[in-house]
């Protein structure tokens, strides 16, 4: 898996914002797409407080570590991650970012069909949601991956 190329990835998906702002859902955020939790400093910040480039960056990497180990526990077994082509692994990371690993774990049979190597199938469960109505071109770029394997 190439961290790098999905970090950019997720990162051009997500956004990238410098300041405590409300997402979709009216919750506080910062950076790239990170709901600020009681422990962090910004938590109580007003939106718009500005934060810092290397603050960001922090967030991004913790969010990324988490979400990328979460994606394993949802899919199986580590080995069997990993055994999965990049752009599907690269897929699945991305999803869980996104949605997160108890909304992914719901992708029942998409999750079946990359167990299973169906690339055409996975595709078409990825657009049989909800959820690939809602995130526009992040879920058809997605989509065009898998069909690419």
């Amino acid at each position: 898996m190439n961290k790098e190329i999905l970090k950019k990835q997720i990162k051009r998906h997500e956004g990238e914002v410098l300041a405590v702002y409300e997402d979709s859902l009216g919750l506080k955020t910062l950076g790239v797409g990170h709901l600020i939790q009681s422990t962090d400093h910004e938590y109580g910040q007003p939106v718009g407080t500005p934060v810092l480039q290397w603050v960001v960056d922090g967030y991004f990497d913790i969010d990324f570590a988490t979400h990328l180990v979460e994606t394993i526990k949802v899919f199986g077994e580590e080995e069997d991650f990993y055994a999965l082509p990049e752009d599907i692994q690269h897929v699945l990371v991305n999803m869980c970012f996104n949605l997160g690993a108890p909304r992914l774990s719901k992708f029942r049979k998409m999750l079946g069909c990359a167990r299973r190597h169906e690339w055409k199938e996975m595709a078409t469960e990825m657009e049989d949601s909800t959820w690939f109505g809602q995130v526009g071109r992040r879920s058809k770029e997605l989509q065009e991956l898998v069909l690419l394997c």
